[in-house]
């Protein structure tokens, strides 16, 4: 891959100076707010547009998991750190593995905090960082970047595809490098920043709301959700044993005691619970029917 050139930036979309926010330092605050406000609405139609691709992409990362591979998203700088918070949020909102759910980000885990956004020039780290999580057939490999031409991320992704890895490109200007080593391309075209070239709003945005859909979609498919309630929320502190005891009495039609009780006699497991309340059976023959039906609460309370 050639080293990405000054002027291919320039003719980026999300390189070009949005007339609509012109003379922003001179606005009083609210015309701020209102000016980023209106832009923001730009996104949510920009995601739209890229859903057939969205969809594909949920159901080769479910397809995945379900085969005991992994999720592994790539990224550098604001992409990097949105890719490392959907990953992060994954044990505890769906009771899963850390290592499903994986990020690989430019500088490693200490630039969350410190940015050093040099690094992403380098292919050479883009391929090392991704080659240390092995990746293969069983495996999806998300690429994140506004620009798709960063190098650290469009190498991390053309490794794991020579290596039998899934690839799916998630950008918001099309026809770039990353688009093109990717099995499935995910463009959100978004358009010029409100400070130009400050792809951590609009585009970071959009790729936030591109990788909640992706995770969820597949854990959903996978059926770590039951309906829309999340079942295999962690209740480790008073605010989610509440919030499980909750999901317990909407989804069994309990009362909120029955639900406690439920709740302490599963061992502090939602999933566990609610098979038992809803299938009628016991703790142990819950986790027998959820270890059968690896993790999927419907098929278990089905039998």
């Amino acid at each position: 891959m050639p080293r990405t050139k000054k002027s291919d930036l320039r003719n980026l979309g999300t390189e070009q100076a949005n007339v609509a926010t012109s003379g922003l330092d001179k606005r009083s605050a609210r015309e701020i707010a209102e000016i980023i406000n209106a832009e923001d609405r730009r996104v949510v139609p920009a995601v739209a547009s890229a859903l057939p691709e969205i969809a594909r992409g949920i159901d080769i990362i479910a397809a995945a998991l379900s085969a005991g591979g992994r999720l592994i998203y790539v990224g550098a700088g604001t992409s990097g750190r949105i890719a490392a918070l959907d990953a992060a949020e994954c044990p505890p909102t769906f009771n899963t593995d850390p290592e499903m759910v994986q990020f690989v980000m430019s500088g490693g885990e200490k630039t969350l905090g410190h940015p050093r956004e040099a690094n992403e020039d380098f292919s050479a780290r883009g391929r090392r960082d991704i080659a240390k999580r092995k990746p293969g057939r069983r495996d999806v490999v998300v690429g994140i970047s506004a620009s798709g031409r960063t190098p650290y991320t469009v190498a991390a992704l053309q490794y794991a595809h020579s290596h039998g890895a899934a690839t799916v490109a998630v950008t918001n200007n099309r026809a770039s490098w990353l688009e093109r080593v990717a099995d499935i391309a995910i463009v959100a075209e978004v358009g010029p920043e409100v400070v130009a070239g400050s792809t951590r709003m609009k585009a970071g945005t959009a790729q936030k709301l591109i990788l909640n859909m992706l995770s969820t979609g597949a854990m959903a498919r996978l059926g770590y959700v039951y309906g829309n309630l999340m079942v295999n929320v962690h209740v480790r502190n008073k605010k989610l044993w509440a919030r499980g005891v909750s999901i317990l009495e909407h989804a069994a039609g309990v009362t909120r005691t029955a639900a406690d009780h439920a709740l302490k006699a599963a061992g502090r497991s939602v999933p566990v619970a609610l098979v038992m309340l809803k299938a009628g059976v016991s703790k142990a023959e819950a986790l027998r029917r959820l270890k059968v039906a690896g993790g999927n609460v419907r098929l278990a309370i089905e039998g």
